[in-house]
């Protein structure tokens, strides 16, 4: 689907998640096939060839289809209920009032009203780190939630920029997909696991023999083909997981630039899109919190090895879409109010002032220790 604006994109992305979606959905069908596998080799023992395990393995999974299907569902339903009380819990967010954050309130109410969109609920979480996220998969369940540094260290502008950015991943029910896809990755990672701890038992029952006397060479030979479907197994348990999370960073990545974007439609203002970023670069970091909370956050710096996990772009990556698309101006590298120097050393001594007061009459010159000359409305002794 080609894209050549905003809302274009915005479609096209959407197309492109819903597959992403389908394929993790795939991946947890491949994951149950690797463990009926291993569950074959255990239950079978090492005697007979590869292709007769994984002949054994596929009518298993024609089998577990359903079952699959229906735990899966499961699993979304618990947490199309839940999943809030399990973010709150993790992050301790809670929920405040316009009576009790009459800033924060209003500013995103402004931009509510302003497109006409519902009132999410509004939460706050008790951290020095810089950052915001979105949570909910309907109307009544969407929530913002903001840190309290980010509430400190950005401005009404800056912090309304980051309030439309979160907003626009609920408009563009993003926050839907991410949640969902959080839920499936958690399936494929329980059934990894569970597959591996299945390996290890089987493991042991291979490595003690299957309890026949027979040591002939064909014999060996088919222990050998028990050996090659536990291998299949595992490669494809890595596979699967590994590519679960390639889907989980591919929709998180494409979303934050179409946010930024939208925030920028939102508040009109590119610039403060651009010094909130800045502000929130190597800020963001929320102690004790998972990983799945962290790839719905305005900003993720864990960042992973070499990239290659990271949910995110680059701040600098995102900062350079905004100057090209939007006409924003990057100011680099911005400290925060509390980190900045008493005096700059790189700027020029001024001269005082008229009003300026002395502190000293050597400081400020053999004058200082003149009396001023009375004024007409001043009292005589």
């Amino acid at each position: 689907m080609a894209a050549y604006g905003l809302y274009t994109h915005i479609a096209s992305n959407k197309v492109r998640s819903m597959f992403l979606l389908g394929g993790l959905f795939v991946l947890i069908y491949v994951m149950v096939f690797a463990g009926a596998l291993i569950a074959e080799v255990f239950r079978l023992g090492a005697d007979y060839p590869a292709s007769f395990y994984i002949t054994s393995a596929w009518y298993d999974l024609i089998a577990a289809l359903p079952w699959a299907t229906a735990g899966s569902v499961l699993w979304i339903v618990i947490a199309y209920f839940f999943h809030q009380s399990i973010i709150d819990a993790v992050t301790g967010g809670h929920d405040v009032s316009r009576k009790e954050q009459p800033r924060l309130y209003n500013l995103l109410e402004n931009l509510c009203i302003s497109r006409g969109i519902p009132m999410p609920r509004l939460k706050v979480m008790d951290t020095e780190a810089l950052n915001a996220f979105a949570t909910g998969l309907n109307r009544r369940q969407y929530a913002i939630t903001v840190t309290t540094g980010l509430m400190n260290g950005l401005n009404d502008e800056e912090m309304e920029a980051v309030l439309g950015h979160e907003l626009t991943h609920i408009r563009n029910g993003d926050v839907q997909l991410m949640v969902v896809a959080v839920i499936i990755a958690g399936v494929v990672g329980f059934v990894a696991e569970l597959c591996f701890r299945t390996f290890l038992r089987s493991g042991a029952r291979l490595s003690g023999g299957s309890g026949r006397t027979s040591h002939s060479s064909s014999s060996r030979n088919s222990k050998g083909g028990a050996v090659i479907a536990v291998i299949l197994a595992m490669v494809l348990i890595v596979l699967a997981w590994f590519l679960s999370q390639v889907v989980r960073m591919a929709l998180s990545r494409s979303r934050e630039l179409m946010a930024d974007a939208g925030s920028v439609e939102l508040t009109k203002n590119p610039d403060a899109m651009i010094s909130a970023l800045r502000k929130i670069e190597n800020r963001g970091e929320l102690p004790g919190v998972t990983s799945s909370v962290m790839e719905m956050c305005v900003d993720n710096p864990r960042q992973g090895f070499a990239d290659l996990f990271a949910t995110h772009p680059s701040i600098e990556t995102r900062v350079r879409a905004l100057v090209r698309y939007a006409g924003g101006r990057d100011p680099g590298p911005m400290p925060l109010p509390a980190e900045r120097p008493a005096t700059d050393p790189n700027l020029p001594e001024l001269p005082p002032g008229p009003w300026s007061k002395p502190t000293a009459p050597d400081a400020a010159g053999p004058d200082a220790a003149t009396p001023p000359v009375p004024g007409p409305w001043s009292h005589r002794s």
